[in-house]
């Protein structure tokens, strides 16, 4: 068999010439404006406004006992730290904080998980509550009706 030769391309290859980028022109910016004198103002005199009336202050609901210092979102319990007095079962009290404001009353009361029926001065405990209750909200004893 016979092997045949590769024929080669009659066509010349022509080397482009390399282009340069082009240039951009230069920015040409107006010339600033002169400033005009201006007529000098008179000192504008600072106008007395009168404050606004703070909001009156709203009467204490009851005898202060404690402050919340834990809450639990999921059972809805709040711990509470007791300062003064006694509480019991039955009583009624009151949520107050900056954004709670409620009342209830105390259905049970839990102290290290054990269930009692009155709690006094210093103790922790934890009680059921109706709504959100936060930290550092003051609770109220009310009165007995």
């Amino acid at each position: 068999m016979a092997i045949r030769k590769k024929a080669k391309s009659k066509r010349k290859r022509i080397a482009k010439p390399a282009r340069k980028p082009a240039r951009k022109a230069p920015v040409r910016r107006a010339a600033p404006k002169a400033a005009k004198p201006t007529a000098r103002k008179k000192a504008a005199r600072p106008v007395a406004r009168p404050k606004p009336a703070s909001p009156p202050e709203r009467a204490l609901p009851g005898e202060r006992i404690g402050v919340v210092s834990h809450y639990y979102g999921i059972p809805m319990v709040a711990i509470v730290k007791l300062e003064a007095g006694r509480l019991r079962v039955g009583d009624t009290i009151h949520f107050r904080g900056h954004t709670s404001d409620f009342s209830q009353r105390v259905e049970s009361l839990q102290v290290e998980h054990a269930a009692v029926d009155e709690v006094g001065p210093n103790d922790d405990f934890g009680i059921k509550v109706a709504q959100h209750a936060r930290e550092h909200d003051v609770v109220y004893k009310l009165p007995a009706s």
